[in-house]
């Protein structure tokens, strides 16, 4: 440029000078073209040398992004593979499992640093893209997918592991609880039942019911995680296309059916151990109340007799009203038979369920002797009852014969009259007498001397009867009269001693009462 610029300035000032005219030499006038032809030449040798540069660079920069993605390409696929194939086991338990996580995340680490050199090539690759030649772009791309497809597949493959672990840990999770639930379970069903009573037993049972019902709920639970796992485990993608499903699988598979098995047989042991244990829970249960339903039999009898002693008082006014009452005393007898017989029953299916269960025979030695003794002592009272209704039934009819009777059929009446009433009044003074010695009035003395009374005012009310009828025949002789009145007389005089009998007997049956309290008040 500068030779050629002096070429020119010098033809310049030759041409205007005002001297000689200059006249270059034929070298100076081939010099200028041959300068321009040079500078063309060099620029554009120089445009080749700066293309040269560039092709050059970029198939440095295509070299490189080459290199690093086959450095990538070759670790996922080999070192990195390695490790996935290694470690697709799922544990034998929640601490396996644990351990297996804490593994993966390491390899996460380090497949993390290589994902982000993935990262930085994809980047590089795209600004490649932008200004090459097709060729170029066309080997650019398959680079790309070439890296992208094992980058994906491995992030895929570490995914899925991470998911399969989680939910190995939540499958072993929920077994290692069920465990625990179902050794609960059986330290229950292995320890002795000592029951105080019915409803600590039923507090037992129910605990028992929730107990089961939660192992049930757990085992469900169980299952639920272990088909989700199994299937998770089975849809496991392989690491390259053509690879076979890996030889942990078919472990893993194994175990968790192997875990589900064995859950199972303990939870159905455990079951049947239930039932056995409920059934004899239930007969205990059945046992408390045999036993307490018996006891309360014996009460009922006992109240049975305590009534029948003191309500159960009344002869009766006539015939009919003593059949009535006869009527009432059967039904009443019927009523305690069908109390002893139930007691009976309770006492037999006490002894029954006292083989079945291997105990001692708890109630039957002390309330079926005191129900034997209870029902003896009705028995006679009620016998005791139904002889003196009897008695009276036929005093009141032999009574009632009297206003109904022909008059040569009177003395025969009259004399079985008096010979029930004297018997009848006899009976009502005398106690029953129990089989161990031990004595009963019916009712209170007072009670007593009352229903003597009626009777007496009935021998009365016959015996004016009787004298109506003989003052009305008017063929009645003297002798005949005075013997009437001795014997009515007589009849008067021994039913005042047995008023006056019956009142001894109130007296001291009070006296009795008053020197108990006396007792009971000292003592206190």
């Amino acid at each position: 440029h500068e030779l050629l610029s002096e070429l020119q300035q010098r033809r310049f000032n030759g041409s205007e000078g005002g001297g000689a005219p200059w006249c270059p030499m034929e070298e100076e006038l081939l010099a200028q073209p041959q300068v321009l032809r040079l500078l063309d030449s060099l620029r554009e040798q120089y445009t080749r040398y700066q293309e040269a540069r560039r092709l050059r660079s970029k198939r440095s920069q295509l070299e490189e992004v080459h290199a690093k993605v086959t450095q990538v390409v070759q670790w996922l696929e080999g070192p990195g593979c390695d490790q996935l194939k290694t470690s697709g086991a799922i544990g034998d338990s929640l601490r396996e499992s644990q351990d297996l996580q804490h593994q993966h995340e390491l390899i996460e680490s380090q497949h993390s640093e290589w994902f982000a050199v993935y990262v930085e090539l994809n980047q590089q690759i795209a600004a490649l893209l932008s200004g090459g030649e097709e060729e170029e772009q066309e080997e650019l791309r398959l680079l790309q997918q070439q890296l992208s497809d094992v980058c994906y597949r491995q992030a895929n493959q570490l995914e899925h592991r991470q998911t399969l672990l989680q939910s190995a840990q939540s499958f072993h999770g929920s077994a290692h609880e069920l465990s625990q639930q179902l050794d609960g379970l059986l330290g229950m069903l292995c320890a002795d039942v000592v029951p105080a009573d019915g409803a600590s037993i039923q507090q037992s049972l129910k605990q028992l019911e929730e107990s089961l019902k939660a192992v049930e709920c757990s085992l469900q639970v169980l299952r639920e995680k272990g088909q989700a796992l199994l299937e998770q485990v089975s849809s496991q993608p392989p690491l390259e296309v053509e690879d076979p499903p890996p030889v942990q699988t078919n472990d893993n598979v194994h175990h968790i059916h192997s875990v589900l098995e064995d859950m199972q047989l303990r939870k159905q042991r455990c079951e049947d151990m239930v039932d056995v244990r409920r059934l004899k829970m239930l007969q205990m249960v059945q046992l408390f109340k045999c036993e307490e339903d018996s006891s309360q039999a014996v009460e009922w009898l006992g109240e049975l007799l305590e009534a029948l002693l003191k309500t159960h008082l009344r002869l009766g006014d006539d015939a009919q009203d003593t059949s009535a009452l006869i009527d009432k005393h059967t039904k009443f007898i019927d009523v305690a038979q069908s109390t002893y017989d139930y007691g009976r029953q309770l006492l037999q299916a006490t002894v029954v369920l006292c083989q079945s269960l291997r105990c001692a025979t708890r109630s039957s030695g002390e309330t079926l002797p005191q129900l034997q003794r209870v029902w003896k002592q009705f028995s006679m009272t009620a016998d005791e009852r139904l002889g003196r209704l009897t008695m009276a039934l036929r005093f009141h009819t032999a009574a009632d014969k009297v206003f109904q009777e022909r008059e040569e059929e009177l003395e025969d009446v009259f004399e079985e009259l008096e010979t029930v009433g004297r018997s009848l009044l006899d009976r009502l003074s005398i106690p029953v007498v129990f089989p161990d010695g031990t004595e009963q009035f019916f009712g209170t003395p007072g009670e007593t001397a009352s229903s003597a009374e009626a009777i007496r005012e009935r021998l009365l009310l016959v015996e004016e009867q009787r004298g109506l009828r003989l003052a009305e025949e008017g063929g009645l002789n003297r002798e005949g009269q005075e013997l009437d009145i001795c014997g009515r007389v007589q009849l008067e005089a021994g039913l005042d001693v047995i008023g006056e009998e019956a009142n001894e007997e109130e007296e001291e049956e009070k006296a009795g009462r008053e020197e108990e309290e006396n007792r009971a008040t000292q003592d206190g």
